[in-house]
């Protein structure tokens, strides 16, 4: 049975009543932070939608540059990605994340995909508090806040006219989409520089702004912004035509 401060969670969402979903629900939750996020886009990249608290916005930039972590776990096994001690998990599993994670201080983290049989169309991921335990009634109201996020996305053409989701403060294509546009923008553009597929073009963006501890965003409008240029000799290039005093910035 879900706790009655999830209950009303619910019940808010559903009635387009709670002015901060994310806050709401990590405070329901017990947790550090909550992050809903969307698959988008024919490789089904992870748009965030709503995020709480700051340290949650960084884990979920951090998953999406590093491309590796218990949010894509989760879509790709459409099982829950429970691990409440990020120390007690084999480095192997997720070699970058895993060190990055523990200097940003996220301690545990469980990942909750949103759909319905081979249908995924989300994840939820929720921070672990500091003493990295998850209780069985977390793991329920987290269980039952991802059905309900699940029903209203894939009904919820159905329940509101306009597109939208009553409650959940989001349309069924996201406005977040335009803030990671930039990064799908700059892989097409990255992919005709090398002439190599998107895949391996995101693999390029991700390694440089890895290497450069940035996000993955701010070297993606520096590629957009013909700032940065990725040559054929496995060096990014700064020089050349497309550099800022090359005169075509």
């Amino acid at each position: 049975m879900i706790s009655d401060g999830m209950a009303e969670v619910l019940r808010s969402l559903h009635r387009g009543g709670a002015d901060d979903a994310a806050q709401a629900c990590t405070r329901a939750l017990g947790a550090e932070g909550v992050a809903l996020s969307l698959l988008v886009g024919a490789r089904r990249s992870t748009e965030p939608l709503w995020c709480h608290s700051e340290l949650s916005a960084r884990f979920e930039e951090l998953q999406f540059t590093l491309g590796e972590g218990p949010a894509s776990d989760a879509v790709r096994t459409g099982a829950p990605v429970v691990e409440p001690d990020l120390a007690r998990v084999r480095p192997e599993r997720w070699p970058a994340l895993l060190p990055a994670a523990r200097e940003l201080g996220v301690h545990g983290v469980c990942c909750f995909p949103l759909g319905i049989g081979a249908i995924r169309i989300g994840v939820l991921t929720v921070l672990c508090d500091g003493d990295r335990r998850l209780n069985q009634q977390q793991y329920t109201d987290a269980t039952a806040l991802t059905a309900a996020l699940t029903s209203a996305l894939l009904n919820g053409d159905r329940r509101n006219g306009d597109g939208g989701v009553p409650g959940l403060g989001m349309d069924l294509e996201p406005p977040s989409v335009l803030r990671r546009a930039v990064v799908h923008q700059a892989t097409g553009m990255i992919s005709v520089q090398l002439d190599v597929s998107m895949e391996e073009a995101l693999l390029r963006l991700r390694a440089h702004a890895y290497s450069g501890e940035r996000p993955l965003g701010e070297v993606a409008a520096d590629v957009v912004a013909r700032r940065l240029r990725f040559g054929n000799d496995f060096d990014d290039d700064m020089s050349g035509p497309y550099s800022p005093d090359g005169g075509k910035g």
